[in-house]
């Protein structure tokens, strides 16, 4: 089996979450600016944009830098384990 197959196996196997995280990885590193079209670009301003405004009225919590970081770091460790 060719090489790039067996990763396209190996990707498929992986959890939704992992998948979106192998595809937005492949995605920019296609592009020069990080989004594949102005359409993505424009659709994470939305989202963005959403997110703050969901801050501002109360609707969403931030995390420290400190707490997100760690938060990382466990998810990274469960995913090589």
């Amino acid at each position: 089996m060719p090489r790039r197959d067996q990763i396209i196996k190996e990707a498929l196997g992986l959890s939704p979450e992992d998948r979106m995280l192998v595809a937005d990885a492949l995605e920019q590193s296609l592009t020069k600016d990080g989004f594949s079209s102005p359409e993505v670009a424009s659709a994470w301003a939305a989202e963005i944009e959403r997110r703050i405004a969901a801050y501002d009225r109360g609707e969403a919590q931030a995390a420290s830098f400190e707490s997100a970081i760690e938060r990382m770091r466990k998810s990274l460790e469960q995913h090589r384990d």
